[in-house]
Parts: C-alpha cells; structure tokens; sequence
C-alpha cells in the first residue's frame, strides 16, 4: 500500500517582518525604509524612540514615499540590501506625494 502524500495548502510563514515607511524611492528597484522602535533605557526606565533606515529591494518598483511597508529579510542581494519587500501595506496619503516635490522657481 502506497500512501499518495496530502497536497501542500499552506504558506510558510514569515518570521522576521517588519513595518515601516518608505523614506527614498530614487533608486531603481531598491528602496529606504524607516522602521520605528521603541527600548527602555536600562538603567532610567525611560522609553527611547529609535529608527532604523534598511535598504529593500522592490524588483517590481511598487513602493512610494510614504506608504507603509512590509518587509522581510532575505539572502543578500548587495552590499547594503538584506531585505526585501512583502508588500504595501497602506498607501502616502496624497497630501504627502505635493510635500515632497521640490518647489517650481520660474
């Protein structure tokens, strides 16, 4: 008797995600995420605010600034590029898309 093994449904779970936004978006295929964390001083109690800049690789270029991203870390790609991009998690809103244009002097 040969048992036929059950079809694979489930997806491997992500360990090692993160949320940010998306600071820089010059570069093809590669993109500056924030990601913001908060630690407790070891010896006052007080919580700090600290942020870590990654870089990501976005192959299909679908993240802007400011919207808020998913990602995952990965096998290296480049130098400074361990991280790739899950998905987009919220859209910038559009008030932020007219900040960060640089203003036209004609």
């Amino acid at each position: 008797m040969s048992k036929t093994p059950a079809p694979i449904t489930a997806r491997k779970t992500l360990t090692g995600t993160k949320i940010g936004v998306v600071t820089s978006d010059k570069r093809h295929q590669t993109r500056t995420v924030t990601v913001a964390y908060a630690r407790k001083h070891p010896k006052y109690g007080k919580f700090l605010r600290l942020q870590t800049r990654l870089q990501v690789h976005d192959p299909e270029n679908q993240a802007h600034v400011g919207d808020r991203v998913e990602i995952a870390s990965c096998r290296p790609i480049s130098k400074t590029k361990m991280w790739r991009l899950v998905r987009v998690v919220e859209k910038a809103p559009v008030e932020v898309l007219a900040d960060t244009q640089a203003p036209q002097i004609g």
